[in-house]
């Protein structure tokens, strides 16, 4: 490949990554206004978010299990992509569904940017991975940036008596997503990166599915075309469509770049915050964003290959 299409094929890369993270950066947009036009629960969201995504992920599924140089499962990946998908997928978004019913998007953004640090402790300590001098400045200026931004945030919300609890949600959810990103990590140069998601989503909407019927009786849950579009919405413009996205940007312009591009997660969604539900946007918490902002950039500028840094 010439110089010309190599820099035109990065440059659609970089674009493709971009809208990926963008809509990522959506969801909690979308479940916030879920929250407040349609009463829903956190739990018969994420129902309809997975069930909506199903057909999607049953077809990556077959498409990956037909490819020419597909490898069948052994018996201990099919575990381990099932676990590492309940955590993912499952645990976490729930976690992260019933922590946006008391903070606000902004906030549950930047708290949940704490799985790329959390990650690299996990992979020091499990599998005694070296804590790099770059790494260590980019896990002090996260934390500052997201300390100065909660406690600006905290001043603000002293009339929420559940942002304290919502918050230690979401923190939950950014610990258990980080589980999933040190598993995916050791298991996608294994089974494939489309295969693995694929999969790792079916797991995931078994776990959601039969966690919403045990709780919730079907014929109690008030449905309405504003339910069904939100759902659609979480699924298709802030789950599928982003993942495949991310997916074609990390091939063309590797995960070390893409980690980068993802970046811009916490910004898209203050700013989207601030348009479409009228959040506020003060000092610390532009402060406490770029700091964020800078630390994951550093993370995954110096990130290797294999590692895949990207928001759920």
């Amino acid at each position: 490949m010439n110089d010309k299409k190599h820099r035109e094929s990065l440059l659609v890369g970089f674009i493709i990554a971009f809208l990926g993270s963008v809509l990522f950066s959506t969801k909690a947009i979308i479940i916030k206004k879920a929250f407040a036009d349609t009463g829903v629960s956190a739990v018969t969201l994420l129902a309809l978010r997975m069930l909506f995504s199903l057909p999607f992920y049953l077809v990556a599924a077959l498409i990956s299990s037909r490819h020419k140089d597909n490898e069948k499962f052994t018996g201990k990946e099919w575990l381990m992509v099932s676990i590492v998908g309940l955590l993912g997928y499952y645990v976490s978004s729930l976690f992260d569904f019933l922590g946006l019913q008391y903070v606000s998007a902004g906030i549950e953004r930047l708290i949940l940017f704490f799985y790329p640090t959390f990650a690299i402790f996990i992979n020091a300590w499990l599998f005694k991975t070296k804590v790099t001098r770059n790494q260590k400045i980019a896990l002090a200026l996260t934390y500052t940036g997201i300390a100065i931004a909660y406690f600006g945030e905290l001043r603000s919300a002293k009339n929420n008596p559940d942002f304290i609890f919502g918050s230690i949600l979401v923190f939950i959810c950014a610990i258990t997503y980080s589980l999933y990103i040190v598993g995916s990590g050791r298991l996608i140069p294994r089974v494939g990166a489309s295969k693995f998601t694929a999969y790792a989503m079916l797991s995931a909407t078994v776990g959601v599915l039969t966690h919403f019927f045990a709780v919730s009786n079907i014929a109690e849950v008030q449905w309405s075309a504003d339910l069904t579009a939100y759902g659609l919405m979480i699924a298709v413009i802030s789950t599928v469509i982003p993942s495949f996205l991310l997916s074609i940007g990390m091939r063309k312009i590797g995960s070390n770049n893409t980690a980068i591009v993802t970046s811009i997660g916490p910004v898209s969604t203050i700013l989207q915050a601030h348009w479409i539900l009228g959040e506020n946007i003060f000092t610390e918490q532009i402060v406490g964003t770029i700091l964020v902002v800078g630390g994951v950039f550093l993370i995954g500028w110096k990130a290797k290959n294999k590692e895949i840094v990207s928001a759920d």
